[in-house]
């Protein structure tokens, strides 16, 4: 479950940006929807603590992210969530190795000597990365970087995943297969999800509850299928 009611104000250059995000959902599989700068990322970026917000709260499955009031901030690593960027966030001087293991304690840098623990072996074999674990970012594929951030996210075995337009930056066969191995992640593991996206194909597979978001505010709570698309 998530409850959160946020403000916080984004300068950029001579812009002024509002977001004011009031959410109450029971729900496993979120999507909050919306066109480009209409505040998704900045949401979840919030909910993961890479955003403070300016006042309010976040609440996720009885914890306190955040709360102005109490003083209540968690960093990021105690609040113990996967995070999958649009990007991937992978670190270019890691190995793949290096990168799926980072999450997990201090000190895994050098594989050759330590080898991979445990909880990262096991989704570095799931999503079939064992040719190149000794492989940097740079050398591997789109589809491969995707995974390798999977694995790093789902190793540290997190309370709720956030997905910020996982899919966004795959050409269309790899986004359907890489579709349906994300929706099978989650019947499987059953970890709370809330994902980002433009897209409503990708809202109708992964998530059961929709916000749309525009200008900063959610507008609408509504199922997958009666999306308003732009």
């Amino acid at each position: 479950m998530i409850s959160m009611h946020i403000k916080r104000r984004v300068l950029a250059g001579k812009r002024e940006f509002l977001l004011e995000i009031e959410l109450e959902s029971k729900g496993s599989r979120i999507a909050l929807f919306g066109p480009s700068g209409s505040g998704k990322t900045l949401t979840i970026q919030a909910i993961a603590g890479l955003l403070r917000p300016d006042s309010g709260f976040i609440r996720v499955n009885g914890t306190t992210f955040y709360d102005s009031e109490s003083a209540t901030c968690l960093s990021p690593q105690d609040r113990r969530l996967a995070y999958l960027q649009q990007d991937y966030g992978l670190f270019p001087h890691l190995t793949v190795a290096q990168n799926i293991a980072f999450g997990l304690r201090k000190g895994w840098f050098n594989m050759r000597r330590k080898g991979l623990p445990e909880a990262a072996r096991q989704w570095a074999e799931d999503f079939e990365l064992g040719s190149v674990l000794n492989s940097y970012p740079a050398e591997i594929s789109g589809g491969q970087k995707q995974r390798v951030a999977l694995a790093r996210a789902l190793a540290v075995q997190p309370s709720l995943m956030l997905l910020d337009e996982p899919l966004a930056a795959l050409d269309a066969g790899l986004r359907l297969r890489t579709r349906d191995r994300l929706a099978g992640l989650q019947a499987s593991l059953n970890i709370p999800t809330i994902l980002i996206t433009h897209d409503p194909d990708d809202a109708i597979a992964l998530a059961d509850h929709v916000y749309e978001i525009e200008n900063g505010r959610i507008v609408r709570h509504c199922r997958p299928d009666q999306l308003t698309i732009p």
